[in-house]
């Protein structure tokens, strides 16, 4: 299926979809960016993946910041970095600022980044790893069926924010203390809204 520009999902928008939609709306939909300790450090752990280039080392080729798409979804983005084991299979490897922890968030958009490659190279990628710059640390990631179906499902939620182009309601929880767009969405100050205006009016 051909997708024009406006149905196209950044796979970056699968990540902040599902650590929050309206993380992902701000970003995405409004263009809000703002800069924080966690961002920076971020932006500081991709430096050296951020531009393309490939070398080989102990019999694995390497590649760097590689363009990806899928014409089947509609995705587009890129890979940090993609290692070719000896018999060609891509493993697909993304960097992350934090400490070594699981977050679904980050394993859907790694397996999204498996679909394109799948797609791309005609080879079952079964499997990749998240980097963890702040221990240092690998953490593979097995690309269940389960897993793959929430990156279709997340797809077609994203595309579908995307075009409505409304706003989520804020999630007003622990994920905003270290969100970098907590001054732009005041969750917490929406979330307490309700509740203010029905005492005005009492």
């Amino acid at each position: 299926m051909l997708w024009d520009d406006s149905e196209s999902v950044p796979i970056s928008a699968l990540q902040h979809y599902v650590y929050c939609p309206r993380q992902c709306a701000l970003i995405h939909l409004e263009q809000v960016w703002e800069e924080n300790l966690f961002t920076l450090r971020g932006r500081r752990t991709h430096e050296n993946v951020d531009l393309p280039h490939d070398y080989t080392a102990e019999g694995v080729r390497v590649e760097l910041a590689v363009p990806l798409w899928s014409e089947r979804l509609g995705l587009i983005g890129r890979a940090d970095v993609v290692e070719f084991l000896p018999d060609g299979t891509p493993y697909p490897v993304e960097y992350k600022a934090g400490p070594r922890r699981a977050r679904r968030a980050d394993e859907v958009q790694l397996c999204a980044q498996a679909l394109c490659l799948e797609e791309m190279l005609g080879r079952p990628v079964l499997r990749g790893a998240l980097y963890h710059h702040g221990s240092r640390r690998r953490r593979e990631v097995r690309f269940t069926p389960e897993l793959r179906s929430q990156v279709e499902r997340v797809v077609l939620d994203v595309r579908r924010l995307l075009q409505i182009g409304s706003m989520p309601p804020p999630a007003a929880d622990k994920r905003c203390r270290n969100c970098s767009l907590v001054d732009a969405c005041m969750p917490f100050a929406l979330r307490d809204l309700p509740a203010w205006l029905e005492r005005e009016w009492k």
